[in-house]
């Protein structure tokens, strides 16, 4: 038997979509502990996952208890309609394979290929394409109009295009221009994900492997970094010292890649573990409090501005992850100092 936290690791959900299964009868644990915990078996997490296959076709929940009440939601035919599924994406990955190859010989021969080709070769990639449904579950493509909005994938587009503009001129990250683009950028950001900071996480380990699939090249993903540090730049200066400033411009260069990756696991363990109870929580809010003290120090001075300037200036958490939630569960997690 499997505790909730526990099946939704494995499952790599969160407790709170297993609860939610729960709450509207569509997966109900078949045991419950003497404290009162959700026991799952083997008939849960079989029934879990003709769950999770049927959404990845794009149905809805209310559609999926209907359809496993009935011959068709057989664990079976849910097995052979993945297989089926399955077959179809390794068919169309053969077809890019020939398609690309055929292009890279008329290349290599010095043709030209004609705009047939081209076209046929954009459809191909464009099919082939499923890099957001690989970070997030059908719930939050809804919630993210830059993947489904065709107004807000225009805006996203001229983006891309006003900052790779500004790179063509040579225009420096500190510019009042590039400034401005920075801040055109985090508001749109802002606008999309609702400041929802899961998303806005989720987001952000996206961008950072697959800059070239969502259309943002790693120079340009480099660029926009660098103008948004320069934009907030200003307003820490309004309460950080130079030498703070200095060494949080350090921080940035070296190690500030690590925040990704670390607020994503802290995402996926505030799920796993609401009360931060876990010795993996402890861990994750030691490694949060040593990439803070790398980036601020340790004097309570300091660290007291940092945290004033966070709660009284927007413009600093737009883009971050960051918000009470997880900063409420790492305080929680941290038996001793006390989390940024």
């Amino acid at each position: 038997m499997l505790k909730v936290g526990e099946l939704a690791a494995l499952a790599k959900l969160t407790v709170r979509t297993l609860h939610h299964y729960d709450s509207i009868g569509l997966l109900s644990p078949s045991a419950r502990s003497d404290a009162g915990y959700r026991l799952y078996d083997r008939n849960d997490v079989a029934r879990l996952q003709s769950i999770q296959a049927l959404r990845s076709f794009g149905m809805s929940l209310a559609d999926i208890g209907l359809c496993l009440d009935s011959p068709a939601g057989s664990p079976l035919a849910v097995v052979d309609r993945q297989l089926a599924e399955l077959e179809r994406q390794l068919h169309e990955t053969a077809r890019m394979r020939d398609q690309l190859l055929r292009l890279r010989g008329d290349l290599a021969a010095g043709a030209t290929p004609d705009m047939s080709t081209w076209l046929t070769t954009l459809e191909e990639m464009m099919t082939h394409m499923q890099t957001y449904e690989t970070y997030f579950t059908p719930d939050e493509l809804e919630q993210l109009p830059m993947y489904h909005d065709d107004a807000a994938k225009a805006d996203w587009q001229g983006l891309v295009e006003q900052g790779e503009g500004l790179m063509r001129s040579q225009v420096a990250p500190a510019s009042d221009a590039a400034k401005a683009f920075a801040l055109r950028w985090l508001q749109t950001f802002e606008r999309d994900t609702r400041g929802d900071a899961r998303l806005v996480a989720k987001i952000n380990a996206m961008a950072m492997v697959e800059h070239d699939k969502v259309g943002v090249p790693k120079p340009l993903m480099d660029f926009v970094l660098a103008a948004v540090g320069e934009l907030k730049a200003g307003t820490w200066a309004r309460y950080l010292a130079a030498d703070t400033l200095a060494r949080m411009r350090r921080h940035s260069a070296t190690r500030g890649h690590e925040w990704t990756g670390l607020m994503t696991d802290v995402q996926a363990a505030m799920e796993r573990d609401p009360e931060a109870r876990s010795p993996a929580a402890s861990e994750l809010a030691r490694r949060w409090m040593d990439l803070f003290h790398d980036m601020v120090g340790t004097d309570p001075s300091t660290v007291a501005a940092f945290r004033r300037a966070t709660a009284s200036e927007p413009l600093l958490r737009m883009g971050a992850g960051l918000d009470d939630a997880m900063i409420g569960w790492l305080r929680r997690a941290m038996p001793g100092p006390k989390a940024a």
